[in-house]
């Protein structure tokens, strides 16, 4: 079997002449653009209710998750619980060589350290233990994490 010899045209040169000869009309909608989901928030808080030892059972899981290598960044915990030791982040087969462990101190406060750790770009997840928090401080945390490309998550301890 042969095929045809190329005869210099090629198909899309045929199709481009096509429309150029004919342009289309543009069409002009009544109805607004649809409106497109913003991208996935920044910052996020989950409440965790009941006894100490409960709570850290449902936390052990999440931070193992995401203690787990992800590039060159951390996984930073500002404020942890003191039931958060390095023996119970080893029992619950969490990877320690990738977390941070941070403290406020003296005249810092939990939010400033955090906005800080969000901000520098340095860790993947910044997790925070405020409480209360009010909506400017969710506002921070939300734009220093926008700015570090990072994700906050404020845990509630009840």
């Amino acid at each position: 079997m042969q095929f045809p010899q190329a005869t210099g045209r090629t198909q899309l040169s045929l199709f481009q002449r096509a429309i150029l000869a004919n342009p289309p009309t543009p069409v002009i909608l009544d109805t607004p653009e649809p409106h497109w989901p913003e991208p996935a928030e920044s910052f996020s808080e989950l409440a965790l209710r009941g006894s100490t030892d409960n709570c850290l059972l449902l936390l052990a899981p999440i931070l193992r998750d995401l203690s787990q290598p992800a590039g060159e960044r951390w996984l930073t915990l500002i404020d942890a619980p003191a039931q958060l030791t390095q023996t119970w982040l080893r029992n619950s087969r969490i990877n320690r060589q990738r977390i941070l462990l941070l403290q406020s101190r003296g005249s810092q406060t939990a939010v400033a350290l955090t906005c800080e750790a969000l901000r520098l770009g340095r860790s993947h997840t910044v997790i925070s233990w405020i409480n209360p928090l009010d909506a400017h401080a969710r506002k921070s945390l939300t734009d220093a994490a926008m700015h570090g490309l990072s994700q906050s998550l404020n845990i509630g301890l009840g």
